[in-house]
C-alpha cells in the first residue's frame, strides 16, 4: 500500500488554473502565410534565391535626371503606400519577422492588388538594400515613374477637343506639393503637370500618396529646360501665366485663363526664377485680404485652376 502511495505521489496532479495556456491553444494563429514565407517550403527556397539576385541589383532612391526605382521603408510607410495604391513591383519581407497587424495587412493588400512580387530576405540583405535605415522588416520597391513629354500634354488636350490647361512648377522641391498640384489639376479638368528635370520634386511614393490616386490619370511631364519648354508652348499659341506676389493683375482680371494656358507656380520662398518670370506673358497675383504673404504651391495652383475652370465652364 505504501509503495502504491509512492507511485501515486510521484504523478503530476492537476494544477489549479492553466495560466491561459489552454485558452491560447484554442485561439487561431491567423491566415496561413503564402508558400514563399513558409520555412522549408520549396517555393521559399526559390524566392530566397530570386531575392539574393534581385537585391544585388536593386536600384536605390531617385538620383540625377533620370527616374529610378524607389524604396519605401518601414511598416507604417509600406502599409500606407499599399493602401493608397502607390505602384509597386516587389514587397520584401524579413525572414522570421514578428507577424503583427501591419505585417498582416501588408501581405493581405499585396495579395489583393496582384502583380506585386513577394520576396523573403534575411535582415542583413534588407539592411544593405536600405543603407541601414530602420526598415522594421518591410521594404516596398516602387518602379520608375514613366514621365510624359511636355508636348504630350498639349496633344492630349487637343485629342479631347479642349484648350490645354497645364501647370508648370518652377523650383518646387517638396514631393507632397507636387502630389497636391497633380490632384488639383485632375479635379479641375487640367491636362497635366510639367516639372524640371533638375532641382525639382519628382513623382516619388510621397507624391503618389498626396495625389490620392489622381497620379494614375493625370500625366506628369519632365522638361530638360523649363524656360525652353515654356517658349515652345508660347509658339504653339498657349498663354504663359506666372504667379507672383508682385504680379501686375489679380487672377480674377485675367481673361487668358479662359483659353489655352500654362499656369507657372514657383516655390513658396523664392517664387519664380528670373528666366522663367521673363518668359511669362502675364504675371498675376492671388488676392489675400487676410494678410498672408504667400501660399504653398499646392494651394496656389488649386486657387488659379478653380478660376480657370470657372471661366471655361
Amino acid at each position: 500500500m505504501a509503495a502504491n502511495n509512492r507511485r501515486m505521489s510521484g504523478k503530476k496532479g492537476a494544477q489549479v488554473g492553466s495560466g491561459g495556456q489552454r485558452r491560447r491553444g484554442l485561439e487561431g494563429k491567423g491566415p496561413t502565410p503564402p508558400a514563399e514565407m513558409r520555412k522549408g517550403h520549396a517555393k521559399q527556397r526559390i524566392a530566397q534565391a530570386k531575392t539574393r539576385r534581385a537585391v544585388g541589383r536593386a536600384p536605390q532612391r531617385r538620383g540625377g535626371g533620370r527616374s529610378t526605382s524607389e524604396l519605401v521603408v518601414g511598416r507604417n510607410p509600406v502599409v500606407e503606400a499599399l493602401r493608397e495604391g502607390v505602384p509597386a513591383s516587389t514587397l520584401y519581407v524579413q525572414q522570421f519577422i514578428d507577424n503583427d497587424e501591419r505585417v498582416r495587412e501588408a501581405l493581405q493588400l499585396t495579395a489583393e492588388r496582384g502583380g506585386i512580387n513577394l520576396m523573403e530576405a534575411p535582415r542583413p540583405e534588407l539592411d544593405r538594400m536600405t543603407n541601414g535605415l530602420n526598415h522594421q522588416g518591410l521594404v516596398l520597391q516602387v518602379p520608375p515613374y514613366e514621365y510624359a513629354h511636355p508636348e504630350d500634354l498639349v496633344a492630349g488636350a487637343h485629342d479631347e477637343g479642349q484648350d490645354p490647361l497645364i501647370v508648370a512648377l518652377d523650383g518646387v522641391t517638396d514631393p507632397r506639393n507636387l502630389g497636391a498640384v497633380v490632384r488639383s489639376v485632375s479635379a479641375f479638368g487640367g491636362h497635366g503637370v510639367v516639372v524640371p528635370e533638375r532641382r525639382a520634386a519628382g513623382m516619388t511614393a510621397g507624391a503618389w500618396k498626396t495625389s490620392a490616386g489622381a497620379a494614375a490619370r493625370t500625366p506628369v511631364a519632365r522638361a530638360t529646360n523649363l524656360t525652353r519648354t515654356l517658349e515652345a508652348y508660347k509658339k504653339a499659341g498657349i498663354a504663359i501665366v506666372g504667379l507672383a506676389a508682385d504680379g501686375e493683375a489679380e487672377i480674377g482680371e485675367l481673361e487668358a485663363l479662359a483659353g489655352p494656358v500654362v499656369i507657372v507656380v514657383g516655390s513658396e520662398g523664392k517664387g519664380l526664377s528670373r528666366l522663367v518670370g521673363e518668359t511669362c506673358d502675364f504675371r498675376v497675383r492671388i488676392p489675400m485680404p487676410g494678410g498672408t504673404e504667400s501660399l504653398n504651391a499646392g494651394v496656389a495652383a488649386g486657387v488659379v485652376l478653380y478660376e480657370a475652370a470657372r471661366r471655361r465652364a
